[in-house]
């Protein structure tokens, strides 16, 4: 009967033995697998970090060139207008410019008329 008992625990002593190494293989494998992971999620805890800095950054980016083009198109208004502005100038001189080589040539057709009649041609 003891040897029975001997030999019975002998078996449960190899059975447990036999457990123990595989929930300590069980074991270290989650443990690894809980490196994995966590090493996975430090990874992407700063993807996402990286992420959120590149679009606050392109989001800066984005403000300031909307004011650039605010800016450029307030500038190309004005100069617009500038040139219209310069473009009715050049039209009215252009035109007193007309006038007045016309008024000349009417001036020295008349003077032509009194100091050189073969010139003088009538209006």
């Amino acid at each position: 009967m003891i040897d029975e008992m001997v030999t019975l625990l002998g078996k449960e002593q190899a059975d447990d033995d036999s457990k123990k190494q595989y929930c300590e293989s069980a074991l270290d494998k989650a443990e690894d697998e809980k490196k994995v992971l966590e090493q996975t999620l430090a990874d992407l805890e700063k993807s996402i970090e990286d992420a959120k800095e590149s679009i606050a950054t392109l989001t800066e980016e984005i403000a300031a060139l909307t004011s650039g083009i605010q800016a450029l198109d307030k500038s190309v208004a004005e100069a617009t207008e500038t040139r219209k502005a310069e473009n009715a100038e050049y039209q009215e001189t252009m035109a007193a410019d007309k006038a007045a080589k016309e008024l000349i040539g009417v001036a020295k057709n008349r003077m032509n008329q009194f100091y050189n009649p073969k010139m003088y041609v009538a209006p």
